[in-house]
Order: structure tokens, then sequence, then C-alpha cells
């Protein structure tokens, strides 16, 4: 069988502000094939989400020039729960509206520095004039519309997850809200800036790129569904993959390769094209669902 794609690049995000490497820092793996078409992987650390998406850029027109497909994965939510551009007053498609409210509000400066607690505080305004669904912030970020701890009240009525982090909370793995902003492991401020980011990518990218499973359809995919495509970018959690670091490895840096090497292991063996698909059964409303709004975690 046909591999769909010649390189795999993972992204470890950050909403951390000022410049850090090593833990707790932007990641970024790569596996590929060399000219004997052996897999190798290499890893790339960088201080900021700017390098991280100019490095990105740099990777993806190399291959391009080579004619590659890549499968770009990020670590962050690319969907909201449902009903979440509705609550907002969007119109249109909700993930793309979701999109561009995101992109049109997060400012991410170039030395990490931004506004994702100003952000998740108007939308709360937006949605519920009240401190929920988002939560989470340091003292010196909270107000009105944004607490530092989870108000009684929960999220005000919104789903707290996406149906892929409800199937994923059946496990052993149990993912954060992407209502949580602050706190250990929490995805909601790298959500906000990592939807910005992807979205700068994509309007340079162009037709030539598209997001699974919003512009491809959650259904399985064959060689012909992707060799339009230069990248076909889709939300991962390196977490699902068993990655020990080696020595002298960090532990994000483990987890972007280990996820990368899957990734192509997957592929060489056939399996991938069957991972974009839904799961057996799955209803006609979830799968619009899942479509249109939420999104879904390779591999879940």
């Amino acid at each position: 069988m046909a591999r769909l794609f010649d390189a795999y690049i993972i992204a470890d995000w950050t909403a951390a502000e000022g410049k850090k490497l090593g833990d707790n820092s932007v990641w970024i793996g790569v596996a590929k094939r060399d000219v004997r078409f052996r897999l190798y992987s290499e890893t790339h650390n960088v201080a900021t989400r700017a390098e991280g998406e100019q490095l990105i850029a740099d990777l993806l027109t190399d291959h391009r020039r080579r004619g590659d497909r890549v499968l770009l994965g990020f670590d962050f939510n690319l969907g909201y729960p449902a009903g979440t551009a509705k609550r907002l007053g969007l119109e249109g498609t909700p993930w793309s509206a979701m999109w561009r409210f995101v992109a049109s509000n997060v400012v991410d400066k170039a030395d990490n520095t931004n506004n994702r607690y100003q952000v998740a505080a108007k939308m709360n305004r937006l949605m519920t004039d009240a401190a929920w669904p988002f939560w989470g912030a340091p003292a010196k970020q909270t107000q009105r519309w944004l607490t530092a701890t989870k108000p009684p009240e929960g999220t005000g009525g919104m789903p707290e997850f996406r149906a892929t982090e409800l199937a994923v909370r059946n496990g052993r793995l149990q993912p954060k809200s992407v209502w949580q902003m602050h706190g250990a492991g929490a995805v909601g401020g790298q959500t906000l800036v990592g939807i910005a980011a992807v979205r700068r990518l994509m309007e340079k990218l162009g037709e030539s790129a598209a997001v699974w499973p919003f512009g491809t359809g959650w259904r399985k995919l064959d060689v012909a569904d992707v060799e339009p495509l230069s990248t076909l970018v889709v939300e991962v959690w390196p977490s699902m993959w068993d990655a020990r670091p080696n020595p002298g490895e960090f532990k994000d840096q483990a987890q972007v390769r280990v996820t990368a090497e899957t990734l192509a292991q997957m592929d060489e063996a056939g399996t991938l094209s069957t991972a974009f698909a839904p799961p057996k059964g799955a209803a006609e409303d979830l799968i619009a669902q899942v479509e249109g709004e939420e999104g879904w975690i390779l591999g879940v």
C-alpha cells in the first residue's frame, strides 16, 4: 500500500510568556526518510512561538520543493465544544468562524507576551456575561469575567469536553477541558495562541493545505485524497503514545519524536488511512458535530 505522506512534523506548543528553551517550551519533531527510504527523526527546540511558526514554515517550504506530502500535527485543540460559536453569536461554519474570531482577537508578540487571558475574559463576557465557561488565571490576571479557580457554576451550561475528549476519558488518560486557562496541564491558553498561529500558517499555504477533519471530512483517507495537498494539518495528543525519553532527552522532546515516528510507522503499515475515519457505528449527528465544529484527536 502506498504511503499517504513523505514526512511527519509534530509541534508541541506552549502559551508561556517569555523566551524559554528545554522543558515546557516549543518542541518540533520531524520523521522522514533518507535517500534509501530509511525512516529517521530529528527534533528542534525554539525559544518562542514566533520562531516555531517560522521553523515550521521553512520545513514545509523545503518539503514542498521536493514534492513531498507532509502530515503536520499540533498538540492543542483545533475546535471548541459544540455550541461555542453559537453562544458567541458567530455566523458561518462554526469551526471556521471560531478560527476567525480567535485570530482577530489574540495578540501574540515576538517575545511570547500575549493577551490570552483578556481574550478568554472577553469570550466569557460575550457567551455568559459571567466568569465562565473559561476559568483559571494568575492573581494579576483575574477580573470580573475570569476567576483564578473553577467557579461553583462550572461551565455555565456549556459542554465541558468535546466528543473526542470524552472518548479519551473512557480510558486511562484524562485530558483537561479547553475552558481551563491556568494550572498544570491546562490547554485553554495554548489553544487560543495555537489556533491563531495555525490560521496564519494556513493563509500562507493556501489551497495546498487542508485541516482534518474540517476540510477533508471525518472519513478514511487514501492517496487520492491527499495527493493534491502539500500539507494536512491534524490535532494530536502526544501523551497517547508511550514516549519514553532517551538518555539526555527532555520529556516534550521525546513526545514529539515518538509521535512523529508512530504516525510514520502507521503510514508504512497501511493503518494510518483508517485512523482518519470515525469509530464504527458513529451517529450522523456526531459526524456532523466533529466535521463542523469540534474536530477530533488523530488516533482516538
